[in-house]
This record gives structure tokens, C-alpha cells and sequence, in this order.
């Protein structure tokens, strides 16, 4: 090879060789960069809130109850005050519930509207007895007063001048039944005395729905109590009975009215500040209290505490799947970090072995050059000779 043609290979051979230099800078660049991509997401997957699921402890408390006869009463709080520590006296919260004999809402009814009347299938719904002012019985006007309830034989005079007592026709008391609801083998069972108890037990729900309620005016049906085999009032509000709309083709109610029954319902009564004594066992729960009766804490009553653990599943329950659901969520987004880091990785799997490829080519280039350079040192030191000669 001639001097010429060597040092144009050099030449040749250093450009390709800065190129190749060239190359594997651009392509450490781009791994620079999808190493900074991959370091992000992995902060990504760091900085995520993991879910954790709840625990059932968290929606379980413990109640103290105790009982007074029919009365249920339940702790609220024991504070201990700055006195507690030296006389052992507790400041006590807590609700009292007692029960109460009410009319209560019992369902709803659908009402059809009849010549002139209101039914629930074949049944009419009657007046509700109101034992006091003055009231149309076997087309006649009674004047009915408080007092003993008196069903009179049909035959008997008119005792409308005795305002001592509430006289009502024996066959007009049956009827009421009997169009009530009650059949009429089982109505004529019935004797004065039991005709007369009935009427009084329906005024005296009708008395009480009407104060609950603030309506004078009541519907009544009889019906029979699955347990008992007895025919029990119904009580429907005399204005949500008329005032419905109802339809012209069906005579139906557009809508069902509220039925009310005799039943019972608490009234609960917050008890605070009270002075009281705590007993506890061995592991330090409350098992019972001293109810102090009066501020000198001189006397006062023992009782003992029923400790109820209670769960709320609901609660429990709707947690538990919002757990379920964030975690969903959770590893939905970890798996899509996940599969951009794989991709990334993949990127730079595929420069890596580019680069190296790169290496072995400079590699080659750097020994050819030195072969190149060694030639030309031998044409050099030729040329000198010859002039040297």
C-alpha cells in the first residue's frame, strides 16, 4: 500500500471511528433517559397507597346495659372526675327506655271508594266508637256520656236521660262488628258484657291514636290475630282515608293508607351527671354499678351490668368490599407501571446490545488503524532511507 493510499485509509478509518464514538453517545443518552422513565414510575409505584383491608374489631363496640323492672337502661359513659381517685365516684351517662303502650303504624292499605262507603275487599270500614257527645246508633241519636258502657236490650226503653251511663242497642253493637270485619257465627257469640268490652277497648285505642296523632276522627276494621284467634281493631285516619284520590275506574286508592294497631314503643329519657360506683373483674370490664339516689351519697341501688359486644356487619360488610374495590384498582394501576417499566426495559435491552455492537466495531476499527499506522511508519522510515542513500 502506498503512502497515499495509507493515509487516506487513516483517514478513513478515524472518520468511521468518531462516528461510531457518535453513535454510542447517542445511544448512552437514550438509555440515560429511559433509566430516568423507569426511576419515575417506580416512584410512582412507591408513593401508592396500598389498601388495607379493615379490621372487624373496628366496627365492634362494647355496650353496658341494666335493667330496672320493664325499664332498659344503657351506659353511654363513665368519666371519671378529679374527686374518683380518692371517694371512687364516676360521673354516669346514660339512656333510660322504658316502654309505652301506643298505636303504631302497622303497613299500608289499598282502599276502595263504594257508594258512598270505604272498603278493603268486602269489608267496610266503620266509625270508629267515640264514647262521648252525641252519636246516631239504630238510626236513633243517643246521647252517649262518659260512664259505664250499657248495651241495651232493642226492646228497652230509651235511656237517653240518664247521663250517668253510655247506653248503645245490642243489635246496633253486633252489626258494628259484624260490618267490621268480624264474621257474623263469631259476632253472635258475643255476649253484653263481651260487646260491651270491645266497645270500650276501641275507644279507648281510638282515645289514643287520637292524641298521638292529633285526628278525632277514625276508620276501624276488625281483623284476626294469627297467634290468638281474636278479632283485633284497626284504625286507619279518618282524613288520609277520605282525602286520597282514587281511581274512577277501579274505585282503588292511588296509593296505600297507613293502618295503626295497638302496640308498644319506647320512650327513652337521657340520664346525665349521675353519681355512681363502678365495680370491676379481674380484667378490669365494668360488671356492675351503684346508683347513688341522692348528692350526700348515702344511699342508693346496686346493679348488676349485661355486657354486649356488637358487630356492625353492615358496616363491616360495606367496608370490606370498598377494600376489595381499591384494591382492584390497586393492582390494576400496579400492572400498568409494571408493563411500561417492561417495555422500557425491553428499549433498553435492544441499546444494549446495539452498544456492544458498537464496542466490537470500534474495536475492529481501533486495531485496523493501528495496522494502518504501522504501515505508514514503515513507508515513512522507507522514504528516509531512500533520500538518506
Amino acid at each position: 500500500m502506498g503512502m497515499s493510499a495509507s493515509q487516506a485509509r487513516f483517514l478513513t478509518l478515524t472518520a468511521r471511528k468518531t462516528n461510531v464514538e457518535y453513535e454510542g453517545q447517542q445511544i448512552n443518552q437514550q438509555r440515560t433517559t429511559l433509566s430516568n422513565e423507569s426511576a419515575n414510575y417506580y416512584s410512582q409505584l412507591t408513593s401508592m397507597a396500598v389498601p388495607i383491608p379493615p379490621s372487624s374489631a373496628d366496627y365492634t363496640k362494647v355496650t353496658y346495659t341494666f335493667e330496672n323492672g320493664t325499664e332498659k337502661n344503657t351506659v353511654t359513659s363513665i368519666v371519671a372526675t378529679k374527686t374518683t381517685k380518692d371517694d371512687g365516684i364516676y360521673m354516669l351517662n346514660y339512656v333510660q327506655e322504658i316502654p309505652a303502650d301506643s298505636m303504631v303504624v302497622n303497613g299500608t292499605n289499598v282502599i276502595s271508594k263504594a257508594n258512598g262507603g270505604y272498603y278493603i275487599g268486602k269489608v267496610q270500614l266503620q266509625k270508629a266508637q267515640d264514647l262521648e257527645g252525641t252519636k246516631t246508633v239504630d238510626d236513633e241519636d243517643v246521647p252517649f256520656t262518659k260512664g259505664i258502657i250499657i248495651i241495651a236490650d232493642d226492646d228497652e226503653n230509651d235511656h237517653s236521660d240518664d247521663k250517668d251511663n253510655i247506653y248503645i242497642k245490642e243489635s246496633a253493637a253486633r252489626r258494628h262488628f259484624t260490618d267490621g270485619g268480624v264474621p257474623v257465627e263469631v259476632a253472635n257469640q258475643y255476649s253484653a258484657s263481651q260487646l260491651q268490652a270491645k266497645l270500650l277497648v276501641e275507644n279507648q285505642y281510638r282515645a289514643l291514636a287520637a292524641e298521638k296523632y292529633s285526628q278525632k276522627d277514625w276508620y276501624v276494621r276488625y281483623i284476626q290475630n294469627s297467634a290468638s284467634g281474636n278479632y283485633e281493631p284497626v284504625f286507619y285516619n279518618k282524613a288520609e282515608v277520605e282525602n286520597i284520590d282514587y281511581n274512577e275506574k277501579t274505585t282503588l286508592s292511588l296509593g296505600g293508607i297507613r293502618a295503626y294497631m295497638f302496640g308498644q314503643t319506647t320512650e327513652s329519657t337521657e340520664i346525665k351527671n349521675a353519681h355512681a360506683l363502678v365495680e370491676k373483674d379481674a380484667s378490669g370490664r365494668y360488671q356492675a354499678l351503684y346508683i347513688y339516689s341522692d348528692e350526700k351519697h348515702t344511699s342508693g341501688t346496686r346493679y348488676e351490668l349485661t355486657t354486649i359486644t356488637e358487630t356492625d356487619d353492615n358496616a363491616y360488610n360495606d367496608a370490606m368490599n370498598q377494600y376489595y374495590y381499591d384494591k382492584a384498582i390497586y393492582d390494576q394501576k400496579v400492572e400498568e407501571v409494571n408493563a411500561k417499566i417492561g417495555v422500557i426495559q425491553v428499549q433498553d435491552k435492544n441499546l444494549e446490545l446495539k452498544l456492544k455492537q458498537l464496542d466490537t466495531e470500534e474495536n475492529a476499527i481501533s486495531t485496523e488503524m493501528d495496522a494502518v499506522k504501522k504501515v505508514i511508519s514503515k513507508n515513512v522510515e522507507s522514504s528516509f532511507k531512500t533520500f538518506n542513500a
